[in-house]
């Protein structure tokens, strides 16, 4: 079973406790993992006024420090009373996707743990969100928090994609019952199994396609391969039938609402990305992000052995 060490929590530049905030804690608790809390701060009006007055911003600058720092280990000791092990640091720099990855790739965190927000259409059309360039980019497991109903997770959501041969997703269904298993396990939490059979990887392209534009034996030939697979995995990991769920239709679109009808505290899922001008595959990830239905656990899969490298059919 896969162990956290490391948790990093990302926290917003304002003082307050956020939803974020009282999931890693009990995420920390129920690991006991060490929790390491960082907030990039950068106060727009005291950069300008610097470039007036270079010695006064330095020491408002400082002062501003001070008392975010003391805050924040505030919150450390009273988190240290319940026997965890918790260290933390403020930055004096903008919440940016180069910081923040620079940052993980320094502390090497098991998870990763953000507040997520929303953002309007209107916004996504002209820049990328923080958010959603974490789900491509984070090296390491994300777990992007949208409330805190229940802090410590009860139920939990593992969303699989059997579309695909495991070749091109790196083993990533296991690396996602891996980690929901594990969390499930520390907390007591009920783990859930999902997999939506709309998508079907035919030939040797990286791509999917509906199983509708099928015949109808080779539509079954591939359901019954997946379903297969299904069973396989959730026998692997103990997940009774009550809680194992098949549904039809496009993922990002079925997985939501289900979510949100039974539920759940942590919808797991994975995203692969492979560079070039491909897709990326397990895009869902994003489309559910969208609208979240609940917090998300986005798994990264582990890296290929040095010197492995995969192989496409040509012609």
């Amino acid at each position: 079973m896969l162990k956290l060490k490391r948790i990093l929590l990302i926290a917003p530049s304002e003082m307050t406790r956020t939803p974020a905030f009282e999931r890693a804690q009990a995420l920390t608790c129920a690991t006991g993992a060490l929790l390491h809390i960082v907030a990039f701060d950068h106060v727009q009006a005291l950069a300008i006024a610097g470039l007036l007055d270079h010695d006064a911003m330095a020491q408002a600058r400082e002062g501003y420090l001070q008392a975010h720092r003391h805050w924040l280990e505030q919150q450390a000791r009273f988190y240290r009373c319940g026997g965890m092990q918790v260290t933390t640091e403020v930055l004096w720099v903008r919440s940016s996707l180069t910081n923040l990855l620079e940052y993980v790739k320094d502390f090497h965190p098991d998870l990763v743990v953000k507040d997520t927000h929303y953002a309007p259409t209107v916004d996504r059309a002209f820049h990328r969100p923080l958010d959603w360039q974490l789900l491509r980019d984070c090296p390491t497991h994300l777990h992007l928090v949208t409330s805190a109903r229940n802090p410590k997770p009860l139920k939990i959501l593992a969303a699989i994609d059997l579309s695909h041969l495991e070749e091109m997703t790196q083993g990533l269904n296991d690396q996602i019952l891996d980690l929901a298993s594990t969390l499930a396990a520390s907390c007591g939490a009920a783990l859930h199994l999902l997999n939506v059979c709309r998508w079907s990887k035919i030939s040797e392209a990286p791509m999917s396609v509906p199983t509708g534009s099928l015949d109808d034996s080779f539509r079954d030939a591939i359901q019954d391969a997946q379903q297969e697979a299904f069973d396989v995995l959730a026998e692997r990991y103990c997940i009774s039938k009550t809680r194992q769920h098949s549904l039809m239709g496009i993922p990002h679109k079925v997985i939501g609402p289900f979510t949100q009808l039974n539920a759940f505290d942590i919808l797991v899922l994975g995203t692969v990305y492979h560079p070039g001008p491909d897709r990326f595959i397990g895009d869902t990830a994003e489309s559910v992000l969208n609208r979240a239905p609940c917090s998300l656990m986005i798994v990264k899969p582990l890296p290929p052995p040095v010197g492995t490298r995969h192989h496409r059919a040509c012609g």
